[in-house]
């Protein structure tokens, strides 16, 4: 099996009140097989969303390294980082911060220009909606959608630019249970129809058969790893 992203050895760690330091991340390591779905479980402040700042290069670590495609992040300049962020990674967040006064397919097509996209901007912004299954959405304004239709519009401006790899935090979160399975089953579509990773982090503990690979924290340390064939 061949994996896109990689950590060795991540730690995290902050000052502690009264000198020291706190673990907020203690001795990871987690492998994301290329063009699979991994999910990252956990409670509230059990480390997750800090180890996803760290994999999909927003934050260094303390501490260890990590790879995406083979590139070492914890090696790169800053420039370096910023541009492989801008280019071969995409971002889902809980809130989906769709532009009000732009339709499904302006705010896609917008974040193809902020990364300066090379081809026909409009015809890949459609092609993302069509594959979240909001094509015929495209027209509509971000007040006129559900929560679910949102969030497939993020989605689908985040894979625009064909990342190598997506980071999903919380993506589910304020959906309802059949609205977060749906939004889970376009991710795995994403993994076989555009080849790219997908890392999410969740606590609904409903959709851990549906990844190909899960890492549970608790307490900045990994408890539990599963990959499947």
């Amino acid at each position: 099996m061949q994996y896109m992203l990689t950590a060795q050895g991540v730690c995290r760690a902050f000052p502690a009140v009264g000198g020291g330091e706190f673990l907020a991340l203690n001795n990871i390591d987690l492998r994301a097989p290329t063009g699979k779905l991994t999910i990252l479980k956990g409670r509230s402040g059990s480390g997750k969303t800090t180890l996803m700042n760290i994999l999909s290069a927003l934050d260094p670590p303390t501490r260890g390294s990590v790879w995406i495609d083979g590139q070492e992040l914890t090696a790169m300049s800053e420039a370096a980082r910023t541009l492989l962020r801008r280019t071969q990674v995409g971002y889902v967040f809980q809130s989906v911060a769709l532009i009000p006064m732009m339709t499904a397919l302006e705010n896609v097509e917008f974040a193809l220009r902020l990364v300066k996209f090379r081809g026909d901007r409009r015809a890949r912004a459609l092609e993302c909606l069509k594959l979240v299954g909001l094509a015929q959405r495209a027209g509509h304004m971000p007040q006129e959608m559900s929560g679910g239709e949102q969030q497939r519009v993020a989605v689908a401006r985040a894979i625009a630019h064909k990342p190598k790899v997506l980071f999903a935090d919380e993506p589910t979160g304020a959906l309802d249970t059949m609205t977060g399975l749906q939004v889970v089953k376009i991710f795995k579509d994403l993994c076989a129809s555009e080849g790219v990773t997908i890392v999410m982090t969740t606590h609904d503990t409903g959709l851990m058969d549906i990844a190909d690979a899960v890492y549970e924290l608790e307490d900045g340390e990994m408890i539990h790893a599963e990959t499947r064939e």
